[in-house]
């Protein structure tokens, strides 16, 4: 709950210190601007408010990393949300009243989850677990999207340590693997998901590595 807390409450405010010119740059999401990547936070946000008033009562099906499913190929945009977003964020017309959405819904998702019970259970996508798991499971969203959003805003702040350090331990949890220890926690992230293409030096410590590389997530 609290690497939640301080991984979402870090995300919201590398959102809302971003210069108004920087929503027209490149997002690490292939094909979204950094506007698009905010205006899909507003919709994380409003799934993670649906999640936590969906009670489930039944026994779980999935944890914190079965929630995450492995993709054979990247997301294309062809999907009708993916296709959404961008103009849906276009629609916004200015950055700040995509900065005061997300802080509006961002903050009423963070309050939300810091009032939820972690062993009750919820229901979303078909899926049953625990609020903890749940939230557990968006440390990695929220980190990766952190990722993203700063990946061509060198003056942008990093995510915190700690929320790096429990995303790779979950990304990992999904390989099945560790990744090597020469790898930071952000590279790891980036390499394992395929938000960048490996060096040949990690293309080397990588040689081993028994999951199939890039990891997609959906």
């Amino acid at each position: 709950m609290d690497l939640f807390s301080r991984s979402w409450a870090a995300l919201r405010t590398a959102v809302a210190e971003l210069p108004d010119e920087y929503f027209e740059r490149p997002s690490g999401c292939t094909g979204w601007l950094v506007r698009d990547l905010v205006c899909h936070l507003v919709i994380d946000a409003q799934d993670v408010l649906i999640t936590l008033v969906t009670p489930a009562d039944t026994e779980p099906t999935v944890d914190a990393a079965g929630y995450w499913s492995l993709l054979d190929e990247p997301p294309t945009g062809d999907d009708p949300l993916d296709a959404l977003i961008p103009r849906l964020a276009a629609a916004y017309g200015e950055p700040r009243w995509l900065k005061f959405h997300l802080d509006d819904v961002g903050s009423a998702a963070g309050r939300a989850a810091e009032l939820a019970d972690p062993a009750a259970r919820v229901s979303t996508q078909d899926m049953v677990l625990t609020v903890g798991d749940y939230l557990s499971a968006y440390v990695l969203e929220w980190t990766l999207h952190h990722l993203d959003l700063i990946a061509h805003l060198p003056s942008a702040a990093d995510p915190p340590a700690e929320t790096l350090a429990a995303a790779r331990a979950a990304l990992e949890k999904i390989a099945g693997s560790p990744f090597p220890a020469s790898f930071s926690d952000a590279d790891a992230l980036l390499v394992g998901t395929g938000r960048r293409a490996p060096a040949d030096a990690e293309k080397a410590a990588l040689s081993d590595f028994p999951a199939k590389l890039p990891l997609i997530l959906g």
